[in-house]
C-alpha cells in the first residue's frame, strides 16, 4: 500500500478520509498538530478521539505537543480577522509546514489534510497553504483534493453516529469560539462544558482547586468576612474543602445550602453535620439559618457550570442561586471555577443574579 500523511483535525473529519484511503490502497500516517484548538481541555478531547479511532483501525498516529503560545505568536496581528480571513491563512501555513516536515521526515512522499473536508474551511486558502509548506520543505508533495465530495460528506455523518464521536460545535481556536459563543443556547453551552470536563483528571481537578482556594483565602475579602455562604462540591465542580476547613480554623460562621423542594435553605456547618442529600450533594442537616438573617451574610462563593467576564454565572437551571442571593443584598459575590469554564459571553436573563467577582487561575 502506499503511505500517505494524512494531517487529522479531529476524529468526525478524518474518519470517512481514513475509511477511503484504506479501501483505495493508501495506508494513512496519521499525524495530529492542531495548536490553535482553545482551550486545552478542547484540544485533549479532540486528540483522545482521533487516538481513539486510530487504534480501533490499528495505523500509527503521531502526536505533535500542544504549544498553543507558539501559533499565538504565528497567527499575531490576525486577531481580529474573520472566519476563513487572514488568521485561518495563517493558522493553516503552521501547521501544514509542521506536516510537511513530518512527511519528510518519515520519508513519505506526499500529505495531504482533513481540514478539507470542513465546511467550516476556505478550500483554496488549504490549497495555497499546502504548496507553500511542500515547496519550503522540498521532497515532499501536497495532495489538495476536494475531501467533501464523492459521498464523503454524508459517510462522515454515518461513521460519527456509529462511533459516538465527540462532534465539536466551533473550529477550534479562541476566536471562533468568541464568535460562536452568542449563538449558543444554555442546554449547548451546559453540553459542552461537561464534556470539557471529561478531559481532566481527578487529580488535575483537585490540584486546580487546591490552586483556586488557596487564591481566595489570600484575598482580604475571605479574611475579613464573618459570615460566609460556600458549598460542598459535586464532581466536577472546584472542590472547597480546604476552604471549609480554613474558615472553621478562622472562626467564621459557615453557610451551606441544601435543597428543599424547589429553593434551597441554608444551614449552619459544622464537620460532623453532612449527609447524602438531593443530586448527591453532601448537605449540611445543622441549625436552620433563618431568611430574615440572609442579610448578614458577608461573602457568597458561588459554583457555576461557566461564568463570563462580566459575572453572568450559567447554572444547572433550576434557578436555585438566582433566588437565593437575590435575598442575600449584602453579600459580596464570588463565583468560582475551572479555567475552561471562564467565557468570553454567556446568555443571561433580567432575573440572573451577577457576581461581583469570578476567580480561577490561568
Amino acid at each position: 500500500m502506499t503511505k500517505v500523511l494524512l494531517h487529522c483535525c479531529c476524529a468526525p473529519c478524518s474518519s470517512a478520509i481514513i475509511e477511503w484511503m484504506m479501501q483505495n490502497g493508501i495506508q494513512p500516517v496519521l499525524y495530529y498538530c492542531n495548536p490553535n484548538i482553545f482551550p486545552e481541555e478542547e484540544y485533549l478531547i479532540r486528540k483522545n478521539e482521533c487516538t481513539r479511532y486510530a487504534e480501533r483501525l490499528g495505523l500509527e498516529i503521531i502526536d505533535e505537543d500542544y504549544d498553543h503560545t507558539s501559533w499565538s505568536c504565528a497567527i499575531r496581528g490576525h486577531e481580529d480577522q474573520p472566519e476563513r480571513g487572514s488568521r485561518c491563512l495563517e493558522c493553516f501555513r503552521m501547521r501544514l509546514l509542521s506536516a510537511a516536515r513530518c512527511c519528510r521526515r518519515l520519508g513519505i512522499e506526499s500529505f495531504t489534510t482533513t481540514l478539507a473536508s470542513s465546511r467550516w474551511k476556505s478550500l483554496e486558502q488549504i490549497s495555497i497553504a499546502g504548496h507553500w509548506a511542500a515547496e519550503q520543505v522540498g521532497q515532499v508533495c501536497f495532495d489538495d483534493r476536494n475531501w467533501r465530495k464523492g459521498g464523503l460528506q454524508q459517510r462522515r455523518n454515518e461513521l460519527l453516529k456509529e462511533n459516538a464521536f465527540y462532534n465539536q460545535v466551533f473550529c477550534g481556536c479562541e476566536y471562533s469560539l468568541a464568535a460562536r459563543l452568542p449563538m449558543m443556547q444554555k442546554p449547548e453551552i451546559r453540553k459542552w462544558i461537561k464534556g470539557l470536563k471529561s478531559a481532566r483528571s481527578a487529580e488535575w481537578m483537585k490540584e486546580t482547586s487546591r490552586e483556586i482556594c488557596s487564591r481566595l483565602m489570600a484575598d482580604g475579602l475571605w479574611r475579613t468576612a464573618g459570615t460566609v455562604l460556600l458549598y460542598h462540591p459535586l464532581p466536577g465542580e472546584v472542590d472547597t474543602t480546604l476552604l471549609l476547613d480554613n474558615a472553621m480554623n478562622m472562626g467564621k460562621r459557615v453557610l451551606l445550602p441544601k435543597v428543599v423542594g424547589d429553593e434551597l435553605e441554608l444551614r449552619i456547618y459544622t464537620p460532623d453535620s453532612l449527609q447524602r442529600g438531593a443530586f448527591g450533594i453532601m448537605e449540611p442537616i445543622g441549625q436552620l439559618f433563618p431568611v430574615e438573617s440572609y442579610h448578614e451574610i458577608d461573602l457568597a462563593i458561588i459554583p457555576g457550570v461557566a461564568f463570563d467576564r462580566h459575572g453572568t454565572r450559567l447554572g444547572r437551571g433550576k434557578g436555585y442561586y438566582d433566588r437565593l442571593l437575590s435575598l442575600s443584598p449584602n453579600a459580596y459575590k464570588i463565583g468560582i471555577c475551572f479555567p475552561f469554564q471562564m467565557l468570553e459571553h454567556l446568555p443571561s436573563e433580567p432575573h440572573d443574579i451577577l457576581m461581583n467577582e469570578v476567580v480561577s487561575v490561568t
